[in-house]
């Protein structure tokens, strides 16, 4: 009696164990972050990059343009990957983009801006990371377009085709 329960419970246990790690394999556990929208530009101080220039948001923030704030930095891979996507943002003329480069070296930034063009007018250097923190940044690269101070969409990770042609279109 005892050798014919055993092989029950293992295989009883087997697919209990199957069954619960099945069971999490379809529940989704991706972190989708909560973006709130229509929020302010966080009020900052922060040098200009490659100067030893001191610059505050409101005096970066004046006019009723758009602007875009790109969180980048030389040693990330998806900056490369969305660079050409804001060298054609750059091409319209009610944007102003600003730069945001995140706890990176001069050096680096500036041989990042040489090889593959400056789409920026204004660039900001972010050394210790806490301006984007103040953004409430989650990574690099993201990107924060704005209109009359206040964020009015924010995309986390590179710019692509979708998300350039969503850009361009609140542009109009």
């Amino acid at each position: 009696m005892r050798i014919k329960f055993f092989p029950f419970f293992l295989i009883l246990l087997f697919f209990i164990i199957f069954f619960i790690f099945y069971k999490g394999l379809q529940n989704s556990n991706i972190y989708t972050p909560n973006i709130k929208l229509e929020v302010d530009v966080p009020y900052f101080e922060i040098k200009i990059f490659d100067t030893d220039k001191m610059i505050n948001s409101d005096k970066i923030f004046e006019t009723d343009k758009f602007y875009i704030v790109n969180i980048w930095a030389s040693w990330c891979i998806p900056c490369k990957e969305e660079h050409p996507f804001l060298m054609s943002l750059s091409e319209y003329k009610n944007l102003e983009m600003v730069g945001l480069n995140y706890k990176d070296n001069s050096a680096g930034a500036k041989n990042f801006l040489k090889e593959f063009d400056n789409p920026y007018k204004t660039i900001l250097a972010d050394t210790d990371g806490t301006v984007a923190i103040e953004w409430g940044a989650y990574g690099v690269p993201e990107t924060f377009l704005i209109y009359k101070k206040k964020i009015i969409k924010r995309i986390i990770g590179p710019l692509n085709k979708d998300s350039t042609l969503e850009i361009k279109r609140l542009l109009k």
